[in-house]
């Protein structure tokens, strides 16, 4: 699969550190690597009614068929998209404050999350504000479900704009 990222994945969020003892102490002992082939696709976010709704569009057949197969099996939970910039986590909005809905479409999928209150609405809203801001300005972006990334990769609007700029 050549449309996939490579990803870390740890079992605490502190790398070298494998837990603690009774003793109260922690210890110092390597962790093991655990990675995690990520599809790679691109991202449109956009505003909608009550919320808002990010696209995800994946060209490569075998990556966009794992990013769906993953989409069906881990909707109804938590949402969350991590944005990062040369490795470093920028922002992450933790989509708690709606109801998202995960619908497979022909070349990828689309994540709906709403609310019916208006200050939730409001921070829905602001969150996709930020995400836009993030990944046009070359951010990476990784959405996740139940705390799984599903899948990785540009804003549509920045890959456009970078492939018109090398020309």
């Amino acid at each position: 699969m050549t449309s996939a990222m490579m990803m870390e994945r740890t079992t605490m969020g502190v790398q070298g550190v494998s837990g603690v003892p009774s003793t109260g102490v922690p210890t110092m002992t390597p962790v093991s690597s655990n990675w995690l082939m990520v599809p790679r696709c691109t991202y449109k976010f956009e505003k909608c009614q009550g919320g808002m709704k990010i696209t995800c569009v994946c060209d490569d057949p075998t990556a966009r068929s794992m990013m769906q197969n993953l989409c069906t099996a881990l909707m109804g939970g938590l949402c969350s998209v991590c944005c990062t910039l040369n490795g470093v986590t920028v922002c992450t909005c933790n989509l708690t404050m709606g109801i998202c809905k995960c619908e497979i479409t022909n070349d990828g999928c689309c994540i709906t999350c709403v609310s019916g209150d208006k200050a939730c609405c409001d921070m829905i809203q602001s969150c996709c504000d930020a995400l836009s801001c993030m990944c046009n300005a070359g951010c990476t972006c990784c959405v996740m479900l139940n705390n799984t990334p599903v899948c990785c990769g540009y804003s549509e609007t920045y890959c456009k704009t970078t492939t018109t700029s090398k020309k």
